[in-house]
């Protein structure tokens, strides 16, 4: 369990009251990996810090942590709970070498990104699968809300030996935006076990229709035991940037500069301007028809309903996402020659996915790749598109899949 040092609570709201949150806590057990002891002094990281002393605050760092801070609804200290990584990506390489000894088990809710089973691995963990399942409406699955987690499976998995659990809202390959109460209980199993929650937010402004992405770090008891990765390029549609950050309690997050500053040390300074312009003017405008958080979705929705219309109009079943944009479908109704030698002994969607390529031109991804050995037969019968994309190039989409479903 958690100990309170000290602490020191008042109000917030976006609107500007102030909120202040001083306090410190310890995790019973040792938070950091073994291999990064004795090794987090670096005479480059104190130097550069004392001139920086003198000289103001990095504009990326102080951004953020104004935004968020007012986002979570706890003040963030730009210097100590913020580290700004070359990409999402190495935020979470960072996190998993930084927080995951061996031995250690980590709790994965599949579908998950690909790179954090091998993340896993490589910091000498394990990685324990808990799959969304389908919560068949009427006779099919109807949208990303109707994937839920099994609370009682979920609670099975934690044990002594779990350290972390990896969330992803919304959800890649799926779309599921995670409700508040579905939160909650995950929230209450870490902090019940004492667990890190490490949760992938990249796509937290690509939301549809009614849903609503909540941080699970603004929840009660939540802030001092999450990281919580986000994307300036997956924020302004500009992956090539490669401008990510962790934001988490600074307990944690120190942990991970150890790891930042004996790799990859420092990021490209105009990409982490750029991103920092970016925060400011959405700061200024944020909940406003000028927004581009509130223009992205507006314009994705469309390519979204566009793709779910055409889907289902040659026979596909698509699950709608709620979040995202990569959008699922049922395959399991169609009936293609799948006899390729070379591809026997693959997984289903594999084989689809080949198949539609080389006999239609069409390039999708199999979402079994996004499940673990134990539970990829279990979700073999979709497959997964992407909606961001020009009109003419899901045009071209469309046609390829009317043409396949009128037998040219």
């Amino acid at each position: 369990m958690l100990r309170r040092v000290a602490a020191n609570v008042a109000v917030n709201s976006w609107k500007g009251n102030i909120f202040e949150l001083d306090h410190k806590l310890i995790m019973a057990r040792q938070l950091h990996a073994r291999r990064i002891e004795g090794i987090d002094k670096n005479i480059w990281v104190d130097f550069t810090q004392l001139a920086a002393d003198y000289k103001g605050h990095p504009p990326l760092v102080s951004i953020l942590a104004k935004f968020f801070g007012k986002v979570v609804g706890h003040e963030i200290n730009a210097f100590e709970e913020i580290l700004v990584t070359v990409g999402a990506y190495q935020a979470l390489f960072c996190t998993f070498q930084a927080l995951v000894d061996e031995d250690d088990e980590v709790i994965i809710i599949e579908p998950f990104f690909d790179c954090y089973q091998p993340m896993v691995k490589m910091a000498g963990g394990k990685g324990v699968y808990v799959p969304l399942r389908p919560r068949v409406k009427g006779g099919k699955a109807l949208t990303s809300a109707d994937w839920v987690l099994s609370s009682e499976e979920l609670a099975s998995k934690f044990n002594p030996r779990t350290k972390a659990i990896v969330i992803n809202t919304p959800n890649n390959p799926l779309g599921k935006v995670y409700k508040r109460e579905e939160l909650q209980v995950i929230a209450d199993l870490c902090i019940k076990h004492d667990v890190v929650c490490i949760s992938d937010e990249v796509y937290e402004w690509l939301t549809y229709d009614d849903a609503k992405h909540v941080k699970i770090a603004s929840l009660p008891g939540m802030w001092e035991r999450t990281v919580t990765i986000g994307s300036g390029g997956k924020s302004f549609s500009a992956t090539g940037w490669k401008v990510g950050w962790a934001i988490g309690a600074g307990p944690i997050v120190r942990h991970l500069k150890t790891v930042h500053q004996n790799s990859v040390y420092h990021c490209a300074t105009a990409a982490q301007e750029a991103v920092a312009q970016g925060f400011q003017r959405e700061y200024e405008l944020f909940g406003t028809p000028e927004s581009y958080f509130l223009q992205l979705p507006e314009m994705l929705n469309h390519k979204r309903k566009k793709l779910a219309t055409c889907l289902e109009s040659v026979g596909l079943q698509p699950i709608l996402p709620e979040g995202g944009y990569f959008m699922i479908s049922d395959i399991s109704s169609l009936k293609v020659d799948l006899n390729d030698p070379s591809t026997q002994g693959e997984p289903h969607d594999y084989r689809f996915v080949k198949w539609l390529i080389k006999e239609k031109g069409l390039a999708t991804i199999p979402v079994s790749a996004f499940y673990s050995p134990e539970h990829r037969k279990d979700f073999q019968n979709y497959i997964r598109f992407c909606f961001v994309k020009e009109d003419s190039t899901l045009n071209a989409a469309e046609d390829i899949l009317r043409k396949w479903s009128d037998g040219k």
